[in-house]
């Protein structure tokens, strides 16, 4: 009998704020954020696999074609973990259930990719530590970091220098206007401010904090722009990440669940609550 499956929540996240606060010679940008971890995500299973076949197989809801699964970040996250191993792996069955809105920057993929990391180094038995994973995801995705180390988090560098934080409990309602937004098109913009001063916590905590990708991305995204109007009816609306997906917080689930009720059709939309610290972090590790 093959073993149960490991099965993880991938959460979303969302940034409180982004502020850039300059640019690397690389291209990348300098940033300050806090990463609020939320209690809705992706589902993924993981099982070795039972026939003795060391080939990795990713099944997904959100995949469509054999060239996606080989690029997508979990396919991709596995083979950094197999390039570490100095002996070949047992075979993996990979099972991911999307329901992170797509390029909505809520950071769906580099979740997807933080648990795949996770996941593989146990079945595996790589022992690799936390600060090990995190080398290699931050490979993948400036955020994969954060949902290794399964903590929110105020950020700094490109997004990959965590302080774990502690948040206050609040019931988000998420709201995605159908719109697909380039990332790239949004950070490499001439009008984007890249010269934010750094702040403190205290001016985070008195709410004197922005994103410095909203007004790009509601110019080259008008959906972005009419769906924060909507939500802004209701409590202070911001945007995540470069976009599409927007979000207020409220006090309580009835609150934001009655928001939500109230969307137009063709947005998607969810309700979820904040987290500090995911499952297999709250014991400290």
């Amino acid at each position: 009998m093959s073993p149960s499956p490991l099965q993880l929540l991938a959460p979303a996240k969302l940034n409180l704020f982004l502020h850039i606060t300059g640019r690397r010679a690389d291209g990348y940008h300098l940033l300050q954020t806090v990463f609020q971890l939320l209690d809705y995500g992706d589902r993924m299973s993981f099982q070795l696999d039972p026939t003795g076949s060391n080939s990795l197989h990713l099944q997904s809801n959100g995949l469509a074609t054999g060239l996606a699964v080989e690029r997508n970040l979990v396919m991709l996250a596995a083979r950094k973990l197999q390039a570490v191993a100095a002996t070949p792996l047992a075979g993996v069955r990979i099972t991911l259930e999307k329901q992170i809105p797509i390029g909505g920057g809520l950071g769906g993929g580099s979740a997807n990719a933080a648990m795949t990391l996770l996941a593989l180094n146990q079945l595996w038995e790589l022992g690799l530590d936390t600060d090990e994973l995190c080398r290699l995801g931050v490979q993948l995705g400036a955020d994969v970091p954060v949902f290794i180390r399964g903590k929110s988090a105020w950020a700094e560098g490109i997004g990959e220098e965590l302080e774990p934080i502690s948040l206050a409990p609040a019931w988000y309602v998420v709201i995605t206007p159908p719109c697909t937004v380039s990332t790239a098109q949004v950070f490499c913009h001439s009008d984007l401010t890249r010269n934010t001063p750094a702040i403190k916590m205290a001016d985070f905590l008195a709410g004197r904090v922005r994103n410095d990708c909203e007004a790009v991305a509601c110019s080259l995204y008008p959906d972005i722009a009419n769906a924060l109007n909507w939500l802004g009816k209701f409590a202070k609306a911001s945007m995540t990440g470069t976009g599409a997906s927007v979000f207020a917080a409220f006090n309580d689930e009835a609150s934001a669940q009655q928001v939500l009720q109230s969307k137009p059709a063709l947005w998607h939309g969810f309700v979820a609550a904040g987290v500090n610290a995911l499952a297999h972090c709250e014991d400290g590790n």
